[in-house]
């Protein structure tokens, strides 16, 4: 069994088989999306976030889920007074961050990654319409406090570390699965909230306060160490994985610009090209990544007003980056039918029309 202190005394995070658990000596108050025990004013001196199982399939699991925890549960000897999460992340992949500052003190414990490195997988953007299919990521986060938070603060903190988590999936620039927009979590995500309640009242738990920026800033660290513990999610991840994240694949990029009869090429032979061109041409690579944030700002009605037009600046941009500033232009009537978005549709014809003029 794996032990580590965490930033209070007496408090320790265990890792047993699938069960990573945080076990206080002293009773805490919590504040939770958990479905084994979870919701407001709820004591415990132990937090779970327990791993599904192999063979344990989904539906088994919407039946009893109940059944599940305490089974798990009873892997570190406990049978009822717990707060308890489910995760199909691997929690061995688990990221701890803490800090202290005076006298208040956080950890925050995370898990993102499953044991194939797989990282969220149903990541999504609040707000956008979802069809949801088997769930085989999501991120969970304990949020261990030494300092008595009032019970608005304790709340207001789970709404800081929801902040938080969502600016480290930006950082990472993860994506909707189902739009292709900025992820702001997964459709699973659950949180614990604990306080020790040693001290004076914490009134103030906002991203500005001095509890709220130790909360942000753990919480932002471990949420993006266990979402980097997922191969997918690595920084350093190749253009066409980028692309593909943004609903802008390699295969939807070659069948669009098929569509476009002066190339005078099929699906295939652009497709080739295309893949040719980001692989080995890091100029050409840049170019159209850095065309589809631009045209992810016209598509989200955000672009400065000195852009003008998305038709007109994507043929100039495309025809900068490639050097054709002389070269002709192409027109609306050229481009019926390619169903990408308009600055990038431009771009991108701009961009690679002279690799197919002969």
């Amino acid at each position: 069994m794996k032990q580590i202190d965490l930033v209070a005394k007496g408090i320790r995070l265990v890792l047993e088989d699938n069960v990573l658990a945080v076990i206080s000596e002293k009773t805490l108050d919590t504040a939770s999306s958990a479905f084994h025990n979870g919701g407001g004013q709820k004591k415990t001196k132990a937090v779970l976030n327990i791993q599904v199982t192999r063979g344990y399939g989904d539906r088994l699991l919407h039946e009893d889920p109940d059944a599940f925890i305490v089974a798990s549960a009873k892997k570190i000897g406990l049978t009822e007074d717990f707060v308890g999460m489910v995760t199909a992340a691997a929690v061995k992949n688990f990221a701890l961050a803490s800090k202290r500052e005076g006298d208040i003190g956080v950890s925050v414990v995370a898990t993102a990654a499953d044991d194939e490195g797989n990282t969220c997988s149903h990541s999504e953007s609040a707000g956008e319409k979802i069809q949801v299919q088997p769930i085989d990521g999501t991120i969970n986060i304990i949020v261990i406090i030494d300092g008595n938070p009032t019970e608005s603060a304790l709340i207001s903190s789970i709404i800081t570390a929801t902040e938080a988590k969502t600016a480290a999936l930006r950082e990472l620039d993860l994506r909707s699965r189902y739009s292709g927009d900025e992820a702001t979590g997964t459709v699973t995500d659950a949180i614990v909230v604990a306080k020790t309640s040693r001290g004076q009242p914490i009134v103030y738990a906002g991203p500005a306060s001095k509890l709220g920026q130790l909360v942000g800033y753990c919480t932002r660290t471990a949420v993006k160490e266990a979402t980097m513990k997922g191969h997918e999610c690595a920084p350093d991840r190749g253009i066409q994985k980028r692309l593909t994240e943004r609903h802008l694949s390699i295969e939807k990029l070659a069948s669009e610009l098929a569509k476009a009869k002066f190339l005078g090429a099929d699906q295939k032979t652009i497709k080739a090209t295309l893949t040719n061109l980001l692989e080995t041409d890091a100029v050409f690579a840049s170019a159209l990544f850095a065309a589809s944030q631009i045209s992810e700002e016209f598509e989200q009605g955000r672009n400065p007003r000195e852009f003008g037009d998305a038709e007109t600046l994507g043929q100039e941009f495309g025809e900068l980056l490639s050097k054709q500033a002389n070269a002709k232009r192409t027109g609306p009537e050229d481009c019926d039918g390619i169903d990408l978005p308009v600055f990038l549709k431009q771009a991108l014809i701009a961009l690679i029309r002279n690799r197919f003029s002969g």
